[in-house]
């Protein structure tokens, strides 16, 4: 029996995963993921990609860059689909950097009104870019980004 007689198109696994060929074409440029080649040179792939694509897609939902992805992956055997153990293992380790995007979204939330109130003409009092007002003492507005002439520290 081939080798490819229980593999997928990339139109099916395309439909199978609700992710456009492209991206798949991507994902593989990238390394994420394999395929097999036929003898006219068509990409088929083991059904087990689609768990892999899955992988990919929540790790994207979730904020990891393909870097991060790529990496995470890198640590999965190729020649199966990652396990729900795999995923505890890896999710775990990205709990850490979730809490704190989580932390950042909520204080983003919670100071964006005042924000939108101030309408951001001065740095002197957003809670968003000058947290701790440490930047009043140079003026108002970006003074990092003055030349030294004009105030600037």
């Amino acid at each position: 029996m081939s080798k490819l007689a229980n593999t997928l198109t990339i139109g099916q696994v395309a439909e199978r995963s609700g992710v456009p060929t492209t991206a798949l074409r991507f994902y593989e440029d990238r390394g994420l993921i394999t395929s097999q080649r036929t003898t006219g040179n068509q990409r088929r792939f083991p059904r087990s990609i689609l768990r892999r694509i899955a992988f990919i897609r929540s790790a994207q939902r979730i904020g990891l860059s393909l870097e991060e992805i790529s990496q995470a992956l890198a640590t999965l055997p190729h020649d199966h689909a990652p396990t729900k153990a795999d995923w505890a293992r890896l999710s775990s380790q990205w709990r850490q950097e979730l809490d704190a995007r989580i932390d950042a979204l909520q204080r983003l939330r919670d100071n964006l009104t005042g924000c939108i109130g101030c309408g951001c003409l001065s740095l002197k009092s957003c809670a968003l870019q000058n947290q701790d007002d440490e930047m009043a003492r140079f003026g108002p507005g970006a003074p990092r980004l003055k030349p030294a002439t004009e105030g600037g520290r």
